[in-house]
């Protein structure tokens, strides 16, 4: 069975080194910063990071979108080797801490490596929901040329499902098209995720270009009305949106599309061939609730898992 799981799952993304804390509403206030949210660090937060590390107690986690669920896969599929990363890091400390924690969980990563400081991520807390800063540096750096260098692209062939959060479409769209064109042409399963309001508003056109190879879209309610509104659909129903995704162009026939809109505690709501189905979420009790960092990158995780499961 491990034979069949060698690189069955590829991600590609923008490797961030988490930086997480609770913090206060002051806290957010005093850097202009939204509950819920996630963006890309302004001068004005630059501050945060320092502050941060200096005056709250901090856990240092290899994260960023895609990488979280690639290393949430990993871990719920025990088999070393079964999920392969592909991101842009530094050579520096934090660079170093990166590869150390993502190897250690039996990842197989590889790197690009540039003299830029290793990308960070701001994980503000309070009261267990979560604020996300990016600041990506080095991982705004990655190349295609990086793919497709020949022990990388080989990690391309190997793979059975591809997952790339949409944050990454404001580093290399390029690289995405390669990886993309490939799963149509190899009939594999491609999968994105909306990832942030901004990237559905500010970064469309390279939105537009990858999501007709798109066999899965993953996003949640505040991303799925941005989408929506950006696109002159003038509708707030994510059941209507949800359908709407999945009846745009498709690149290949192959696979109809999937789109998975989660509301929180509200139901999700998944649409597929003209239909929709509604799935009531298992409520968590509050007191069992840590923080809800990463908690999208895990239900595509253990979405894909299965699907992998399958196709080996």
């Amino acid at each position: 069975m491990s034979a069949n799981y060698e690189g069955v799952l590829l991600g590609m993304g923008n490797p961030l080194l988490d930086i997480s804390s609770v913090v206060d509403e002051a806290f957010l206030n005093k850097y202009d910063v939204k509950l819920n949210n996630a963006i890309l660090a302004e001068d004005k937060h630059k501050p945060m990071y320092d502050e941060l590390a200096s005056n709250y107690n901090v856990e240092y986690i290899a994260g960023g979108a895609t990488q979280n669920s690639i290393r949430v896969a990993q871990w719920m599929l025990q088999i070393p080797g079964a999920t392969s990363y592909m991101g842009c890091i530094g050579k520096d400390k934090f660079g170093e801490e990166m590869k150390k924690k993502s190897t250690a969980g039996g990842v197989n990563v590889h790197y690009y490596e540039v003299d830029e400081p290793t990308g960070t991520c701001a994980v503000c807390v309070v009261g267990g929901e979560r604020s996300l800063i990016a600041n990506l540096s080095a991982a705004n750096c990655y190349k295609s040329e990086h793919l497709k260098r020949p022990e990388n692209w080989a990690l391309v062939e190997k793979a059975k499902f591809i997952y790339i959060a949409g944050f990454f479409l404001t580093v290399s769209v390029d690289s995405i098209l390669l990886v993309a064109e490939h799963a149509v042409a190899k009939n594999k399963v491609f999968a994105m995720n909306l990832s942030a309001p901004f990237i559905c508003e500010f970064f469309r056109d390279a939105q537009e270009k990858t999501l007709p190879y798109c066999d899965y879209v993953f996003g949640n309610e505040t991303e799925a009305k941005i989408f929506s509104k950006v696109r002159g659909w003038e509708t707030e129903s994510i059941e209507e949106i949800a359908l709407k995704i999945s009846a745009l162009p498709k690149a290949s026939g192959t696979h109809k599309r999937v789109t998975v809109i989660t509301q929180g505690a509200d139901p999700t709501v998944v649409a597929e061939d003209g239909k929709v189905t509604t799935f009531p979420v298992i409520l968590l009790p509050k007191e069992k609730l840590i923080d809800t960092n990463g908690a999208g990158d895990s239900l595509w995780e253990d979405f894909c898992l299965n699907w992998s499961k399958r196709r080996a």
